[in-house]
């Protein structure tokens, strides 16, 4: 059937030599992915969670962290960098470039983690001067990195994100935009962080980031990865929404179809490291659409891999992937 549905075989892709073995699985038979699923991944996450710098620059050679969000993000989510990365940005003149984008973009995950996911009048003083000094020292350093390796695409991105931390305006923020998209017309990661703002929690106008994204996506080439700003659009919109069945219409639903299929259902569509990322984004938009034809495809792609992300905006992520799985 599926063979028929997308127009191809519905064989799986050819193991990937460096995937992970897949962990114990919990009893609903999902399990947490871990770095990235990739075994490159965790050679570079074990030593930088040990602050071995040497180690990091050895792991870090298959990946182009200027243009690779996702290993990136890998080392700014991970607790305790902050601690030995700047002695790098000091020290390590010949890639201090590299070291100062690891430290700038973990500033911002630190900064946000003083934060916290609060409300704004909840946060107390000493919550918000922690917040912009580390944001801060992150817009420095990701200003310096941006200006070594002007053609990376990755210390843009971050600037998006604590430009919208310290409240820059939308001036700053669309000329980051701008630097960003020039550097790579298509990438995922800064159409993502833009439909983000764009949301009317962020000052935007309902409506603005759909259509954004639909601009964006109509000019990219079939089996692009791009596809998943479709449906983090309409992921945002849900968050927006008051009302939880926002998104089951038969529109969205068929929108949400056209843009898996040109896009990570696409024969042309790479399985990078994180491909699971962009599978859960679908998964949760075409769950929440309560889409019927092409969820369960994506679910069985998964294969019960989870990813936190675009989940956390739900009070129990896993939980909620796991049910969500069991409906498709």
């Amino acid at each position: 059937m599926f063979g028929k549905l997308f127009g191809r075989s519905a064989e799986r892709p050819a193991a990937d030599p460096h995937a992970l073995p897949v962990p114990r699985r919990q009893k609903n038979g999902t399990y947490a992915l871990r770095a990235l699923g990739d075994a490159r991944v965790l050679a570079l996450v074990e030593p930088a969670d040990a602050g071995d710098w040497d180690a990091v620059k050895t792991a870090l050679a298959p990946f182009d962290l200027g243009r690779d969000h996702q290993v990136l993000g890998e080392l700014a989510d991970l607790d305790g960098v902050q601690d030995w990365i700047g002695r790098a940005v000091e020290e390590d003149k010949e890639h201090r470039a590299t070291a100062l984008l690891i430290s700038g973009a973990r500033h911002i995950i630190w900064g946000w983690e003083a934060r916290t996911s609060a409300l704004a009048v909840n946060v107390t003083q000493e919550q918000w001067r922690i917040f912009h000094e580390r944001l801060h020292i992150a817009e420095e350093q990701l200003l310096e990195a941006a200006e070594l390796r002007p053609e990376w695409v990755t210390p843009w991105r971050r600037l998006l994100t604590s430009g919208r931390g310290m409240s820059l305006g939308p001036a700053v923020n669309e000329t980051r935009l701008d630097a960003a998209l020039r550097r790579d017309p298509l990438d995922l990661e800064t159409h993502i962080e833009w439909v983000s703002q764009l949301q009317p929690r962020w000052s935007g106008e309902p409506g603005q980031a759909l259509a954004f994204a639909r601009e964006a996506f109509a000019g990219a080439p079939d089996g692009h990865r791009l596809g998943c700003v479709i449906a983090m659009a309409h992921i945002e919109e849900w968050v927006e929404s008051d009302n939880q069945d926002h998104l089951d219409t038969p529109q969205t639903q068929e929108e949400l179809r056209e843009a898996a299929r040109r896009s990570i259902l696409h024969p042309a569509y790479e399985r990078r490291p994180g491909w699971q990322e962009d599978f859960n984004i679908f998964a949760m938009a075409l769950a929440l659409s309560a889409e019927s034809i092409v969820a369960p495809r994506v679910f069985r792609e998964l294969d019960g891999a989870y990813t936190p992300w675009p989940w956390k905006y739900m009070a129990q992520p896993e939980k909620a992937y796991a049910r969500f799985r069991r409906r498709a």
